[in-house]
């Protein structure tokens, strides 16, 4: 599975997709994304990022725009996905636009082949927290993306995004009532209730649609993890200091935004 998913990529189809979608997303997140001229040219690179707004999260697109936009379409950018992502005929179509199974295999053969892989270690944890809290970077104690870059000896380029929780009211992830309901056995420990437009209050569903709010992205220096902590490097070592340098762009990107949604 893991060579099918990362062969299937279509360059061609991924064009045509971003920019038709592309436009569209830039006039109503008049997003930003800042510091691509730091990040390495070639070679295989892990992007190591917060994820916000939800289900109807534009990381993945915001990133991707700005990455094919610098760099082309000759260099595949790969980006790990739940499960949930894939039903039937739709695992076809997300390999052939880069998006593939989040595993450690597949996040190594792609970094390996030269490919930049996009992952959001928080996953939907992440992209649900409270929107009190949405300058917080939580991982939620994963450290597997660390191992990845050991494994496929890739530098970490860690990226920063805010604007995301804003696109509606996040109000708790819902911890508390997903345990209570044990949806540990559908690989689930959120139930998010949220707050917006044009459903009001919503528990996962109906999807409320995202507000405009202005999305500023922050892409930071390259992190070579076996020149910084050595040929045998402690995967919690690391995922201190990515942490760490994500959480210091973000709260320098907090600074400097005036007003919410307006940015």
């Amino acid at each position: 599975m893991s060579a099918t998913e990362i062969t299937g990529w279509d360059p061609d189809l991924t064009e045509r997709l971003v920019a038709a979608v592309e436009p569209v997303a830039r006039r109503w997140f008049r997003f930003e994304v800042r510091g691509l001229e730091s990040f390495p040219a070639t070679g295989g690179v892990l992007l190591v990022a917060n994820h916000s707004g939800g289900m109807l999260t534009p990381d993945v697109l915001i990133f991707a725009a700005a990455f094919y936009r610098n760099f082309g379409y000759d260099r595949p950018l790969y980006t790990l996905g739940h499960d949930g992502l894939f039903p039937g005929p739709m695992a076809d179509w997300m390999a052939r636009l880069g998006v593939i199974h989040a595993s450690t295999e597949n996040a190594t053969n792609a970094l390996r082949s030269g490919g930049v892989v996009l992952v959001f270690p928080g996953g939907v944890y992440d992209a649900y927290r409270p929107t009190l809290a949405e300058n917080v970077v939580d991982f939620n104690g994963r450290t597997g993306y660390v191992r990845c870059a050991i494994e496929a000896g890739v530098p970490i380029v860690p990226a920063v995004s805010i604007g995301g929780q804003e696109s509606q009211l996040f109000l708790t992830r819902g911890t508390w009532l997903a345990k209570r309901l044990g949806l540990s056995r559908f690989r689930s420990d959120i139930l998010p209730v949220t707050l917006g437009f044009p459903f009001g209050l919503s528990v996962i569903v109906p999807f409320n649609l995202p507000l405009p709010t202005k999305i500023v992205a922050q892409v930071l220096r390259p992190i070579d993890v076996g020149a910084r902590f050595g040929c045998e490097p402690d995967a919690y070592e690391v995922d201190v200091e990515v942490r760490s340098q994500m959480q210091a762009a973000l709260d320098r990107l907090a600074r400097r935004r005036r007003f919410p949604i307006l940015g």
